[in-house]
């Protein structure tokens, strides 16, 4: 009897065991799962977290606070921030994020708040400032520090942003900006730093030259050479190939396209460093009328320059394929003066009365 005993409570003892062991690993489990460090891996590929902007935040680095605890998650160019322009510290923020090959956290969106409704803007008419983004910057409303004094201009949501991720507070900005029907300056494109031609230029086109060249100039006419590069321009003429130096001040307005078999002129002059130096470049362009373009439903699109491009077409090959763009109404021009095959650029465009795409701005 006694020994019965002893083995019935033995028995009890090892199921007890058993289902304990089990317990403990179910445990264990569960907390893998629940612990934030894993929750990514785990639970799904990308998950949302709120929070609000830290100060130290950069146009690479969210610094988020939540009710974790802080964290650390990278911004790259393939963050969608059209829910978020301005990350300023305080500004409640939900953060997509996941896990990078790097070991880092990323985040796949940011998103704030509810859009607002953008007034008309009159964007046949821009001008460029450039500038650090003050503290005092809102939601909507960018404070500029300039040169010539503060400026308040506007944060539309189809404001183009191709040229930076988000803005900071204490970065150098350029920004092409337009009147509004609400009398306010509306920011049109955004970039990052101080490019040429930004200030007080009347145009938000950088081929334009930042001084006029004085220097008396030599018209000279030819085809451009597959050896041309953004900086040099290999002309074949009658007389044998030219190097001409593209420059700050070259006027690149008329001529932006320089690939292979063009035909082009450029009024050039003896520089200080004894080579020809390109004062304008002019390129044939058909004469046509620039059809209508819708701006409130514009796309981003990034490539390179197909050797098919000229002076009225963009041909820019993607990853999905070629693209043909027209350049009848493009507003800005930012980072490059003039366009060679191969170059990688970054084009916002826009859909035509003519059911073209148009290319509204190109950035280098």
């Amino acid at each position: 009897m006694i020994e019965e005993k002893i083995e019935k409570d033995g028995g009890i003892d090892m199921r007890t065991r058993g289902t304990a062991k089990l317990c403990i690993a179910f445990c264990l489990i569960f907390a893998l799962v629940m612990i934030p460090g894993n929750r990514l891996m785990v639970q799904a590929e990308e998950v949302t977290v709120g929070g609000t902007v830290m100060s130290g935040t950069t146009s690479e680095l969210l610094l988020l606070s939540t009710k974790e605890g802080k964290m650390e998650i990278k911004i790259d160019s393939g963050t969608d921030t059209s829910g978020c322009k301005v990350l300023l510290p305080d500004k409640k923020v939900n953060v997509t994020v996941s896990h990078g090959s790097d070991g880092y956290l990323h985040a796949v969106k940011i998103a704030s708040g509810v859009q607002k409704t953008a007034a008309s803007v009159d964007s046949s008419s821009t001008s460029t400032i450039s500038g650090t983004l003050s503290d005092k910057s809102q939601e909507d409303i960018l404070y500029i520090n300039t040169a010539q004094g503060e400026m308040q201009i506007k944060l539309d949501p189809n404001t183009n942003m191709s040229g930076c991720v988000v803005l900071v507070v204490g970065n150098k900005y350029t920004v092409s900006c337009a009147r509004g029907s609400d009398a306010y300056m509306h920011a049109v494109s955004i970039y990052d730093g101080i490019v040429s031609g930004g200030g007080s230029a009347s145009s938000s086109f950088t081929p334009a030259p930042k001084s006029i060249v004085t220097t008396a100039t030599t018209a000279v006419s030819g085809t451009v050479s597959d050896k041309t590069k953004e900086s040099l321009l290999y002309l074949s003429t009658k007389e044998g190939e030219m190097e001409i130096v593209i420059d700050e001040n070259t006027d690149s307005r008329s001529g932006m396209i320089l690939t292979a078999g063009r035909t082009v002129t450029v009024y050039v002059y003896h520089g200080s460093d004894a080579y020809m130096h390109a004062a304008t470049i002019v390129a044939s362009k058909e004469s046509v009328q620039a059809a209508g373009v819708d701006t409130t439903s514009l796309t981003t699109v990034k490539g390179t320059v197909g050797s098919k491009s000229n002076e009225n077409k963009l041909y820019l090959d993607t990853q999905q394929g070629q693209m043909e763009l027209k350049l009848d109404n493009v507003r800005s021009v930012v980072g490059l003066k003039v366009l060679i095959e191969g170059r990688k650029v970054s084009v916002t465009c826009a859909r035509g009365s003519d059911a073209y795409m148009h290319a509204v701005d190109i950035t280098g």
